[in-house]
């Protein structure tokens, strides 16, 4: 397996370099050449009676690794990454109704859908870099659960420093300390002074600035690093196989950066039967009008009850636009160069026509996702964090199209998100006891400007060996 940028000037790289790099050089995201292929049923019959999330998630990934890391390797990664989860088939399913299925991605150590590709990655990162004595500076940008799960997967590995990014003022007070009161010789937190977007374009940038990031030997978890994405299509053949013998699903998947619901098409590309993705926004609503209307329109990013979500520039959104453009790398980069200079990017109508027969969107307020919270809660005695009830508002106005059934990913534990839980329920919910001291825990961070120069000199400045 070989990957390739979707801008297309970067040449071919093997799984440890697109693993190590995160960011192609010319500044696309890293894809395969072409989609390994699976079947329902014969991936069934390979699996037998050790049908465990383990097992599966060594068959679906073996194909994309198999260049730096032999199969019973792997095998042996992956359990280890899972060892810490709370449930014992990962991702538990739960029905909610005769069309509506909950896949339950929050039994992790940092309670959100993160931990099932970051634990693995951190796994993948101290394998590949242990083989050759190498060292990385992991350096990330997150909205909130990224930061936490990345913290987690990387703290105290000897191989690697971790610096992570959030917006001031702009995470929940659950997210932010679970990054914060990690001390560990080699985890850094910082706040920038900013929103997410800000973050994330510090992060490109710096991967952008070939000497300093050459310096730093830096790398990336963010889901622009392809090994986030591709750890993530497990879970859509998992909730698939679990509820249809080999029938076709709809999937709803709140979203914000666009990489968790770009796992899911990998999964169809590669074979998994999906007849609608259903991507749910908050009021930062730049996907669902882009699915609407063809057109990605950049405005101010507005604080949500899901600030995960609370995002203008969906990075991995150039993945599904370099698929929908043929794989030509050119028109991505024309199209993302607009975007940044004009504020905008758009797809002609039958481009557009050609996208809706397998994607639909919906937006959500804030209203509507406490009145979804509350409703769940009183028919269903089931409590769901705010991101989780967007994707269950949208996948509830989706159920009168189509006859498959839905499967609405719950992405974070409520107790991430207690305020607008209780706002909305009136029930608070509580951490789970390997977090139940959060609140008194101490924390340490660095408050910074949104300033490339002045992260660039704190991390330097942190770094052993400078």
């Amino acid at each position: 397996m070989r990957y390739v940028s979707t801008r297309g000037k970067s040449p071919e790289a093997s799984f440890k370099e697109v693993l190590l790099r995160g960011l192609a050089p010319d500044g696309g995201l890293y894809l395969p050449t072409t989609w390994p292929q699976f079947n329902v049923n014969e991936l069934r019959k390979v699996l037998g009676s050790d049908f465990s999330y383990q097992a599966l998630a060594s068959e679906i990934i073996y194909p994309f690794t198999k260049d730096s890391i032999d199969k019973d390797e792997l095998s042996d990664l992956i359990h280890r990454a899972y060892d810490s989860f709370s449930a014992e088939d990962i991702v538990p399913m739960k029905c909610l109704n005769s069309k509506l299925w909950i896949a339950e991605l929050f039994h992790g150590p940092t309670l959100a859908f993160k931990d099932i590709a970051l634990q693995l990655v951190g796994e993948l990162f101290e394998n590949q870099l242990q083989k050759e004595s190498e060292k990385i500076t992991i350096v990330g940008a997150t909205s909130g659960d990224t930061g936490s799960a990345a913290i987690e997967a990387c703290r105290d590995r000897e191989s690697m420093e971790i610096f992570i990014l959030h917006p001031h003022g702009r995470t929940s007070e659950v997210q932010r300390r679970q990054m914060t009161s990690v001390h560990s010789k080699n985890v850094f937190n910082i706040a920038i002074e900013g929103t997410f977007d800000d973050c994330q374009d510090l992060v490109k940038d710096m991967f952008a600035d070939v000497d300093f990031s050459t310096r730093i030997n830096m790398s990336a978890v963010n889901s622009i690093n392809w090994a986030r994405v591709m750890t993530q299509i497990v879970y859509y053949w998992w909730a698939s196989m679990q509820i249809t013998d080999n029938g076709i699903v709809n999937f709803c998947v709140p979203s914000g950066n666009f990489g968790n619901i770009f796992a899911g098409f990998s999964a169809h590309n590669m074979g998994l039967p999906v007849e609608k993705f259903i991507v749910a926004s908050n009021r930062n609503d730049v996907l669902d009008r882009f699915f609407r209307n063809g057109e990605m329109e950049l405005r101010d990013v507005a604080p949500t009850y899901s600030p995960s979500m609370d995002i203008q520039v969906s990075s991995n959104f150039e993945r599904l636009l370099f698929e929908v453009f043929e794989r030509d790398g050119l028109r991505v980069e024309q199209a993302f160069k607009a975007l940044r200079s004009e504020g905008s990017l758009s797809v002609s109508g039958d481009t557009l026509a050609g996208i809706q027969r397998k994607w639909a969107s919906s937006k959500v307020s804030d209203s509507e996702t406490l009145a979804r919270i509350k409703k769940i809660s009183e028919e269903y005695g089931y409590v769901v964090d705010p991101h989780t009830a967007v994707g269950i508002e949208a996948a509830e106005r989706h159920a009168g199209v189509s006859q498959a059934p839905i499967i609405s990913l719950a992405t974070a534990h409520p107790s991430k998100f207690p305020d607008a839980v209780e706002e909305a329920s009136g029930i608070s919910p509580t951490l789970p006891s390997h977090l139940s001291d959060l609140y008194e825990r101490e924390e340490s961070y660095e408050i910074l400007p949104n300033d490339e120069g002045a992260v660039k000199n704190y991390i330097l400045a942190q770094r052993k060996g400078e």
